[in-house]
């Protein structure tokens, strides 16, 4: 297959996947300010921090008030990382791949984005997000589904595949990063019961509460959810998980060895990673290395099979901007 083709097949699956994520991250960090004590708020800015856009959002906003980041994560067309331009972009690829991708799967993703624009305007309301974003989690997980009950499993699966995995593992670990970085004080004892709280938000954000309780059979802790979310070898949204997905379509392409390179100083990282030890500074370290090690795979695959995109003048990054002593990339778009 053509390297523009098969690049723009790995792009649509991970802006589907990315328009989902952000979605999750907007309805549970809603929940979860419902859920603590009165008087004691993480806001929203928190958000901002998860998708690495805190330069592109203090450039356009003086402050961080759930109206200004709702509106920016959500329906910003000028911000790449927002649903509204993850679905706006996934749509145009998708438009391009007409003649690879099943007839249904089009016509899914060019009828929810129809909708998504006219529901727009209205649905960002506190009476009317919750519905608003529950349905675009629904709408990407059926998309998935028709890709994975009507695609061939060509090539072209593959790199649906290996976007899908990439983008979860990623958006899993940043999720990770900042609900660390945001726990409640360990100087305020009184707001002790409201921990587990917060890590149920993480597995909640993931859809993993339910699979937590199954395989860990035991009250939701720190260490337990941060072993599960990160190294669970069963659960989709794990980055081992996905990492392990990730290895199985590399070893079906050809010319694949610096990639599976990547990838393995990735696993060696994160399987040796102490887990159970690590304070929220050093989880929050920790992941800033994941996301490097996973930047370094996605350069590897764009290397070897979107050999354009370099000089294409496509390649975009955004600032993570947790840390003003270091930046890192967030996302590399081929649009």
């Amino acid at each position: 297959m053509l390297s523009r083709v098969v690049e723009n097949v790995y792009w649509l699956a991970r802006y589907l996947e990315r328009a989902e994520n952000t979605a999750r991250l907007i309805s549970v960090n809603a929940n979860l300010l419902l859920d603590l004590p009165q008087g004691y708020a993480l806001g929203w800015q928190p958000l901002i921090d998860i998708t690495g856009s805190r330069t592109a959002f203090d450039a356009r906003h003086k402050q961080a008030g759930e109206r200004e980041v709702v509106q920016f994560l959500a329906g910003d067309p000028e911000n790449s990382g927002s649903i509204a331009a993850s679905l706006t972009l996934a749509r145009e690829n998708a438009r391009t791949l007409r003649d690879i991708l099943p007839t249904e799967a089009w016509e899914a993703l060019n009828q929810f984005c129809l909708e998504f624009n006219e529901e727009l305007p209205t649905a960002l309301t506190r009476r009317a997000r919750f519905n608003f974003l529950k349905r675009i989690v629904l709408a990407s997980q059926t998309l998935t589904g028709v890709l994975e009950g009507t695609m061939s499993r060509n090539d072209a699966y593959t790199f649906v595949m290996l976007g899908r995995n990439l983008e979860r593992a990623d958006m899993t670990s940043r999720i990770v990063d900042v609900r660390a970085a945001q726990l409640l004080p360990q100087s305020a004892p009184e707001l002790g019961p409201f921990d587990a709280i917060q890590w149920m938000s993480v597995l909640r954000s993931l859809s993993g509460y339910q699979g937590y309780r199954l395989s860990r059979r035991t009250r939701v802790n720190r260490r337990d959810a941060l072993e599960f979310v990160l190294r669970d070898a069963h659960f989709p949204r794990a980055c081992l998980y996905c990492l392990t997905q990730i290895e199985a379509c590399l070893r079906s392409l050809p010319r694949s060895s610096g990639a599976l390179d990547a990838l393995a100083g990735v696993c060696r990282f994160l399987g040796d990673a102490p887990l159970e030890a690590l304070e929220p500074q050093g989880v929050h370290e920790l992941i800033d290395h994941l996301q490097l090690h996973l930047n370094g795979v996605h350069d590897s695959i764009a290397q070897t099979y979107f050999p354009v995109e370099a000089s294409s003048g496509q390649a975009r990054q955004f600032d993570r901007a947790a840390d003003a002593a270091q930046t890192l990339p967030l996302f590399a778009d081929g649009a």
